[in-house]
């Protein structure tokens, strides 16, 4: 029996879906713009998988010999964020979007949450990251008080120095925080900010850790886990599941670690078994930060050790490289953007013989690994396996 490894490079839109307008990010394509804002992106590795196949890509043209299944998967769920993405790759379409808070959180809500944690709030804004903790950061340090914001996507989110808070701490505090958004406040995460650093030098440390909703079940990972496949989960895939139905994590600090860390468990794992990858930096550092060249910079390097990765597959492991949403750092916006997902599948052994593969759910992803795995996919479950 053959492996598993889903690659899920966050926030690597390919193009608008066609409701991105209800979303107000019409006119995004991540990819896109990236390479059109570089100059055109040389990714020999992920174009010889076939890359310039899936749209028009400034230095990255098609191939006709790509050995994959190429395309683009629409999110027939209402999300544009982390949580709905990788939900959706399982078969967990959500169809009624998670509360935002543009206009921040309710009071009530924020008194519980003092009370409960022994410490007051301060912000409680939709902000970038970055921003809030240049402008709040000082404050927070002198009162030792939280500093809580949101964004456009549906995130109850905590900052805290690791200097004036310990990190368990704050951990704690935005278990709390889950606990008490419930009903019409149940974002879908609770995110832990640590920073460090100086009053108009702050920097945010890769210690995050986010905290989200139980997923709904049935899905693919609790099927095909039903059906003897063991789930390794590398970065933040254990958290966006709230641990279900990942037996083993090893959470990452940086995207050359999350590929170090795939690669050790494709070498050790067995036959029938899932690597589940998500590479973060795209999103984080690059996409919300608008800068289309360190965006490029960091998918050239991850197209520097995709054949390292490779080469830890065995004959007949199924690789699949996907993207959850978009975060065009092109655009006057520093969020999320509605956008089709990436779509890359290859079978190790299979000859060249590629075909391109639109589909109208990210949940192929999952009905792919499912069949690939045990045999089936589940037809009750949404998705349609592509290779």
């Amino acid at each position: 029996m053959a492996r598993a490894c889903v690659i899920v490079l966050d926030a690597v839109g390919v193009g608008d879906l066609p409701d991105a307008d209800r979303f107000g990010t019409a006119g995004s394509n991540t990819l896109g713009h990236v390479a059109e804002a570089v100059g055109g992106l040389e990714l020999p590795a992920l174009q010889q998988l076939g890359l310039g196949n899936v749209l028009p890509l400034a230095g990255c043209p098609p191939r006709a010999d790509a050995p994959a299944v190429w395309g683009r998967l629409a999110e027939r769920g209402l999300g544009m964020d982390t949580t709905t993405g990788h939900w959706e790759m399982m078969g967990i379409v959500t169809e009624r979007p998670f509360p935002t808070f543009p206009d921040g959180f309710p009071q009530e809500l924020l008194d519980r949450f003092s009370e409960a944690t022994g410490r007051g709030v301060i912000g409680n804004v939709a902000a970038s990251g970055t921003e809030i903790i240049e402008r709040l950061g000082e404050q927070h340090q002198r009162t030792g008080d939280w500093i809580v914001y949101t964004s456009a996507d549906s995130v109850f989110q905590v900052a805290a120095h690791e200097l004036t808070v310990p990190l368990e701490e704050l951990y704690a505090a935005c278990r709390t925080a889950r606990e008490l958004l419930t009903g019409d406040l149940a974002v879908g995460r609770v995110i832990a900010r640590p920073f460090e650093g100086e009053p108009g030098s702050y920097v945010r440390t890769p210690r995050r850790h986010d905290f989200s909703l139980l997923p709904s079940r049935p899905n693919h990972l609790q099927r095909m886990r039903a059906a003897g496949v063991t789930v390794h989960g590398v970065g933040k895939i254990s958290d966006i599941f709230a641990g279900q139905d990942v037996d083993t994590s090893s959470p990452t600090e940086s995207n050359g670690q999350g590929i170090a860390r795939t690669i050790a468990r494709l070498r050790d794992s067995k036959d029938g078994d899932l690597v589940f990858t998500n590479l973060v930096e795209t999103d984080m550092i690059w996409g919300h930060r608008n800068d289309p060249a360190g965006f490029a910079d960091c998918l050239r390097e991850f197209d520097e050790e995709l054949p390292r990765l490779m080469a830890a597959l065995r004959h007949g492991d199924l690789l699949v490289l996907t993207s959850d949403h978009g975060c065009d750092p092109t655009t006057a916006s520093t969020d999320h953007s509605r956008e089709y997902g990436l779509l890359l599948a290859h079978i190790v052994g299979r000859p060249a013989s590629g075909r391109r593969h639109d589909g109208d759910t990210f949940a192929d992803i999952g009905a792919t690994v499912q069949r690939h795995l045990v045999g089936s996919h589940d037809p009750d479950l949404p998705g349609t396996p592509v290779i």
